[in-house]
């Protein structure tokens, strides 16, 4: 069961990571703003909208390298202990952002309460069904 869990939690959240990494990078982060963020981006001045689309078109695009690492290393991730350590460390540090930014700006709406505790649900998963398969045995 766990097995199934780990592989189910792994690849829906590489292939949202990968979609919305390039749906937001190189499609149209606007729509992003107006339906997941409820944000008109018509309300800034173009000098504003232009730096937060750069920035945002950034981050998008390193989710979407995230993905293919998932994507391409999937065999590895789940074998090596390094690429195991680091696809974790680098999904349980969005974890961490998410939660940091609820201490610390507040409480964020209904799309990205469901995205923190769908992350934090798959990392657990993910990492008990590392251990389990005895990545992390020393010897």
């Amino acid at each position: 069961m766990i097995s199934f869990l780990n592989y189910l939690f792994f690849y829906s959240y590489i292939g949202l990571v990968l979609l919305a990494g390039a749906w937001g990078a190189f499609a149209q982060p606007a729509l992003e703003f107006r339906h997941l963020l409820d944000m008109d981006l018509t309300l800034l001045d173009d000098q504003a909208r232009v730096n937060l689309l750069s920035q945002y078109r950034f981050l998008r695009a390193l989710e979407m390298g995230f993905g293919l690492f998932g994507i391409w290393f999937s065999k590895e991730i789940f074998t090596i202990r390094k690429f195991n350590l680091l696809f974790l460390l680098i999904m349980g540090s969005g974890i961490l952002a998410r939660i940091t930014s609820w201490c610390m700006d507040g409480q964020a709406n209904n799309w990205a309460l469901f995205f923190l505790f769908y992350e934090a649900v798959g990392w657990i998963v993910i990492t008990v069904f590392s251990v389990q398969k005895g990545i992390y045995n020393v010897g």
